[in-house]
């Protein structure tokens, strides 16, 4: 009998650093897991051999040198396949793991053997075990070396009719914490005489705008600065604009977080980088900062001129 699928949920921490082992099946999305772990600030490492996971975890804990950064040691992703050294005594391991005060969970993927099939054939890669056997044969040996740890997990995730997206985005809220639930977006000025930024999401044009550079007192000055600020905030136009890219980027925002994108890069390109783009930059970034959204900005061509 098939197990059925556990919803996803994972006790948050109380106390205590966190371990998530992901593994399953070959072709069930192992990979695509740990990349999502990764954008949610976890310190994944893949294959580790299992008897050195109380090593691993002991010096993630050591003041002195430690393995794991330190912004991330209370949140460590484990993946492993079936050919990790020492994988018989995974489940062993997370007890011992869990006497020590560490917080363990243990995630299980599969799928059909006609999924995996067609997975394996569209990559043209050899299943791990098949060696220059059938991969039907292989995928069912994997299962039964598997059954033991797929009945102790705590999340088994069928992913038959999954792509990879569609597998990000059921498995995020198993590794979101507060902070990585928001999207980053980076607020970028440029000068259009320097080049449109290459990893711009959207571009928008600030030349609609009087130019500060032919007032001569504010010349010398940048769009950080409160006298060019001002006089750019205060232009007709100015206004209604923010206001616009503001009611535009909610609707693309809330569909960037249900399709699990985490990064955004909104340029804003004056002549020079040095005025007007800076000065709308900076508007637009302290605007769209919400509990959704974390706000950064950059300045690439201020200092050119």
């Amino acid at each position: 009998m098939t197990q059925p699928e556990i919803p996803l949920q994972r006790e948050a921490p109380e106390t205590g650093p966190e371990v998530v082992v992901v593994t399953g099946m070959s072709g069930a999305g192992r990979s695509t897991v740990g990349n999502v772990m990764e954008d949610h600030g976890w310190y994944v490492i893949d294959n580790l051999p299992v008897m050195l996971l109380p090593d691993l975890l002991r010096l993630s804990e050591s003041r002195e040198d430690p393995v794991v950064p330190e912004s991330e040691q209370s949140r460590i992703g484990i993946v492993l396949d079936v050919r990790a050294q020492g994988f018989e005594t995974l489940t062993s391991s997370l007890e011992r793991l869990r006497e020590r005060g560490w917080r363990t969970h243990l995630v299980f993927l599969d799928a059909t053997n006609e999924a995996l099939v067609r997975r394996f054939e569209s990559v043209r890669r050899p299943h791990p075990l098949q060696g220059k056997g059938r991969l039907l044969d292989a995928i069912q040996q994997e299962r039964e070396v598997l059954a033991d740890v797929r009945t102790s997990a705590e999340n088994v995730v069928d992913t038959s009719g999954l792509n990879v997206h569609q597998l990000s985005r059921k498995i995020s809220p198993l590794f979101m914490s507060q902070s990585s639930e928001r999207l980053r977006l980076a607020v970028l000025s440029f000068g259009f005489k320097y080049g449109v930024p290459l990893d711009a999401d959207f571009v928008f044009d600030m030349r609609f705008l009087p130019n500060p550079f032919w007032v001569p007192e504010l010349r010398s000055h940048t769009g950080r600065e409160t006298q060019v600020s001002d006089y750019v905030l205060s232009q007709t136009g100015a206004g209604e604009f923010i206001d616009g890219v503001e009611t535009m980027l909610e609707p693309v925002i809330a569909g960037y977080l249900r399709e699990n994108r985490r990064y955004v890069t909104l340029a804003v390109g004056c002549t020079g980088g040095k005025h007007r783009s800076v000065a709308i930059a900076e508007a637009l970034a302290s605007r769209l900062g919400s509990s959704q959204i974390a706000t950064f900005v950059v300045h690439r061509d201020l200092g050119q001129e």
